[in-house]
């Protein structure tokens, strides 16, 4: 039973470590919006983040449009690439209007 219970510990742990590195970062959606959106949408991040609450940029985001929300309020910006969209994403919903989260750019 010792056995079994350091295995199914050992798992758990590996698994804990293997999940967290596959989510969204905020941190790197805040460079990366700075870096492919903030020429051409001429304001930074944060006043994005605060178009929408948490609510509707979940709703966005689940709905597929969140690159098309984009160009709403940046006409001028290239679509982002799909590997970006999970970290934008995470870092508009971290500093909606109603989160009460600042960012610090």
């Amino acid at each position: 039973m010792s056995k079994f219970f350091k295995l199914l510990c050992a798992i758990m742990v590996s698994i804990s470590f293997l999940s967290t590195a596959a989510l969204a970062d905020a941190g790197k959606g805040q460079k990366l919006f700075i870096k492919e959106l903030k020429g051409p949408c001429g304001f930074d991040g944060a006043t994005m983040a605060k178009k929408h609450t948490q609510a509707e940029w979940k709703a966005i985001q689940e709905s597929g449009k969140l690159n098309d929300e984009m160009l709403k309020f940046c006409p001028n910006a290239k679509p982002l690439k799909d590997s970006y969209i999970e970290h934008v994403y995470d870092f508009l919903f971290n500093y909606a209007s109603d989160s009460g989260n600042v960012p610090a750019c």
